[in-house]
């Protein structure tokens, strides 16, 4: 009971040191850092040798959490690997993950046995013991982190061979890793304990691998299980970190009940069997999507827990009298991924730019490195800490020194697609209304009854123009970004998009990349489709919602909703730019506006702040007003240069 009791109160101390780690956590995203970074720092600040929160004991207390937590990597890394989505780039992902894994675990692992006598707490080690941390940080030294690759690539829309490249080199990496990592974890800890190398240690070694594949896929038919029952999304999330950790039972307990009976450890590889059960249900089931995206709901809670408690466990004394050590072992990383890129990517027969700057991509490490890192530390108490210290160091320079590298590669290759600057406003109000129907007319002539410039483009051939006399229309071949360019419709505020929708995805994509355009307005067909336009900035109108929430705000607010929907006689909206520097720090009390405006939002670099009388105006910023269509023009000219 004295345990229990013991646990819950370590249970709790942290659980209030976590729920603060996510949030100051969110202020190293800030400044441009991966929130794993702050993750550590704040668990290492917490620990027992700064600011006490938590004592000593809670590394130990706690390994459940890492057991649950390594588990859940182990899944979510093999979820990654989805070989039907790699088959374009086999060739150059398979020599390219030879390179980066033979190549820089073999070089590493030769760099750190012959400089070992450099290295703090190997001087000494006997030669065993050597080979064994040697291997050991190898294999860490391969892990990548395929979550901070899909950051970078999301933050900069990378689409492109090299960043299918470097993405399925990074998910294949961290699995072959945990195979290799099984495989030097039993060498390791046979060269530590002295034993020779016979024939039953090999045949023990190979045993233990394929009772792991086995039930490796034992844990793949029961995540198929729980997937196909109707529950809880929050439920099967807890079933599937329940299965994870019962594997790590299931190897403690076939680790102790053999050393009872056998006076031998035989040791089961709990990430691997996880990794072995998340690929097959991954490939070869239809719970993939499911799968995914219950991962993805729990993943940030997990890393949470996990790399505090990582930050934690590491002794800061140990930590700084290794930070020299750590930039040695970095640079021996670094050199050695170099050699394997070129090597790799010559072998794949890539472009020389690819084989100068492949290993780019692949120097952020995380959740898997760390994991394997606290494995080594919970199996050698001899020598773990420091060496799970010193991975640890290496880990954060890592994380500091990988993201703006793989974001230079892919600025380099010319794979990103980030948002063009939006054009400066000229003072006319353009909208373009790309596709002809009777919605696009009836929008053209509404828009230039409220003072806008409106032209409306078309591939239809077969309009007469002259029954149209009173609107702009361009008949075009095609929606290239040149054609487009050709009407200036960089000078647009907004361009509205009616077409289908693959048709409208191409040109909302052309106008983010290229023209930068302020506002692009899609009518959707398809609502699986919204994330796609959502992340290019679009505002989307869904038909089959958009006539049942007007009708709603009808109802429920038909005095607002008329306001607002310009249905009452002589009123009207309007976005209005502050341009007049008169106006720069001016409280919104002392506007002195006609009494029948009301300011309904203000807009700043893109963020809608909260206001109150005493809100202070900014260049730039748009205010949402409502009011009579005289007082809105007075308004409007007074906002003005």
């Amino acid at each position: 009971m004295n345990q229990i009791g013991n646990t819950l109160v370590l249970l709790g101390g942290f659980a209030i040191v976590a729920v603060a780690a996510k949030q100051i956590a969110f202020f190293f995203q800030k400044a441009k850092l991966p929130i794993i970074t702050g993750l550590l720092v704040i668990g290492l600040f917490s620990g027992p040798y700064l600011f006490k929160l938590l004592p000593k004991e809670t590394s130990g207390g706690l390994q459940f959490i890492n057991d649950i937590s390594l588990a859940f990597i182990a899944f979510a890394a093999a979820a990654e690997l989805y070989v039907k989505e790699m088959r374009s780039r086999f060739k150059s992902i398979k020599w390219m993950t030879f390179g980066q894994l033979a190549v820089t675990f073999i070089f590493s692992a030769l760099l750190i046995f012959f400089l070992a006598n450099h290295i703090g707490f190997m001087k000494e080690m006997n030669a065993a013991t050597k080979i064994a941390v040697s291997i050991l940080m190898a294999t860490i030294f391969v892990a990548r982190s395929p979550a901070s690759a899909i950051a970078v690539i999301n933050e900069l829309r990378a689409k492109g061979p090299f960043v299918q490249m470097a993405m399925g080199v990074t998910v294949v990496k961290d699995f072959l890793v945990i195979l290799l990592f099984a495989i030097c974890f039993t060498v390791s800890q046979t060269l530590v304990s002295g034993e020779p190398f016979t024939i039953t240690f090999i045949a023990i070694l190979l045993g233990e691998l394929l009772v792991s594949f086995g039930l490796g896929w034992v844990v793949g038919k029961l995540l198929a299980v729980i997937l196909s029952i109707r529950m809880h999304a929050n439920v099967k999330a807890a079933f599937i970190l329940g299965l994870g950790y019962s594997v790590y039972l299931l190897n403690h307990f076939v680790e102790h009940y053999s050393y009872e009976h056998f006076a031998y450890k035989i040791h089961l590889e709990p990430l691997l069997i996880c990794i072995i059960g998340s690929f097959l249900l991954t490939n070869y089931s239809r719970y993939r999507a499911e799968f995914i995206t219950i991962l993805e709901e729990i993943g940030p809670l997990v890393y949470i827990c996990f790399f505090t408690l990582t930050g934690a466990s590491v002794s800061l004394d140990i930590l700084v009298k290794l930070l020299g050590v750590a930039a040695m072992l970095f640079s021996i990383r670094l050199v050695t991924m170099i050699i394997g890129s070129v090597i790799g990517g010559t072998l794949a027969g890539d472009p020389p730019l690819y084989r100068k700057i492949g290993w780019m991509p692949f120097v952020t490490q995380a959740g898997v490195g760390l994991g394997l890192a606290t494995v080594v530390a919970n199996a050698f108490p001899a020598w773990g800490n420091e060496f799970q210290t010193t991975v640890v160091a290496v880990i954060v320079i890592n994380q500091f020194v990988g993201p703006p590298l793989f974001k230079w590669a892919i600025n380099m290759v010319g794979e990103a697609r980030t948002k063009a600057t939006t054009p400066h406003f000229d003072g006319i109000r353009d909208a373009f209304i790309i596709g002809f129907e009777s919605q696009s007319v009836a929008l053209a002539r509404q828009l230039k009854e409220h003072g806008w410039e409106a032209e409306i483009l078309t591939q239809n051939q077969d309009i007469e123009i002259d029954q149209y006399s009173d609107l702009i229309i361009h008949q075009l071949e095609d929606f290239d970004i040149e054609t487009l360019k050709s009407l200036n419709i960089e000078k647009a505020e907004a361009v509205v998009l009616t077409l289908t929708d693959k048709e409208n995805l191409k040109i909302a994509e052309l106008l983010y990349e290229h023209i930068g355009t302020k506002d692009i307005v899609v009518r959707l067909n398809d609502r699986e489709n919204f994330e796609l336009f959502h992340k290019l900035d679009c505002l989307i109108v869904d038909p089959s919602t958009a006539m049942v929430s007007l009708m709603d705000h009808l109802v429920r607010s038909p005095q607002a909703a008329t306001l607002l929907l310009g249905m009452q006689e002589d009123q009207d909206t309007m976005d209005v730019q502050v341009l007049n520097p008169d106006l720069r720090g001016l409280p919104l009390r002392d506007l002195r506006l006609p009494s029948d405006i009301i300011i309904l939002s203000v807009k700043r670099k893109g963020q809608t702040i909260i206001t109150h009388g005493y809100t202070r105006l900014r260049m730039g910023d748009v205010l949402t007003m409502v009011g009579s269509n005289d007082s809105l023009q007075e308004i409007a000219l007074r906002f003005d240069r």
